[in-house]
């Protein structure tokens, strides 16, 4: 197999994929458990997208489906990633701007808010952000965690739509 990953079978791509999601959720379990970095109920949905993604990237790798199965697989991680995108850019615009003074300080966690409210409310607060939602305590090479979420949901859900859509190579 070539180290050219746009050569690599749909199979090694997706378990490529697979592989890339785990590992995001591993550093963000690390950030959490090890490092102390309690998520924001933001983060936790990104992590749910992640789940879902390797999820389907894991489905994909393991069936090895025919052109078209390929295009569903595809088609439903860019349809995940576009999710996260979502979730990320909202995050992202949470904290590039100021929480109001009067309303500021962190939040309740998703956990108590799903305990507390109903589901629909739950997660609506969530996406109208909180405190700790705006906070920034992470930053690599200049850019949030939100940040670096959004870039590998493009990056992932652009090497699926490849993936599915690009046409075998011949055998040599």
């Amino acid at each position: 197999m070539s180290l050219n990953p746009f050569r690599w079978p749909f199979r090694a791509q997706f378990a490529f994929g697979a592989f890339a999601c785990i590992a995001l959720l591993a550093y963000a379990y690390y950030e959490q458990f090890v490092m102390g970095e309690d998520p924001c109920p933001m983060c936790i949905f990104q992590r749910i997208v992640f789940i879902a993604m390797a999820l389907l990237f894991i489905a994909g790798a393991v069936h090895g489906p025919a052109a078209r199965g390929r295009r569903v697989y595809a088609a439903a991680v860019a349809i995940a990633a576009l999710i996260g995108v979502g979730i990320a850019a909202r995050h992202l615009w949470i904290q590039m701007n100021p929480p109001d003074p009067l309303l500021a300080g962190c939040g309740p966690g998703l956990a108590y808010m799903l305990d507390a409210f109903p589901l629909h409310d739950a997660i609506r607060k969530a996406f109208t952000g909180s405190g700790d939602c705006g906070d920034v305590r992470w930053r690599f090479l200049g850019i949030t965690m939100p940040g670096w979420t959004l870039i590998w949901y493009v990056l992932l859900g652009a090497g699926a739509l490849y993936a599915g859509w690009r046409r075998p190579q011949p055998a040599r």
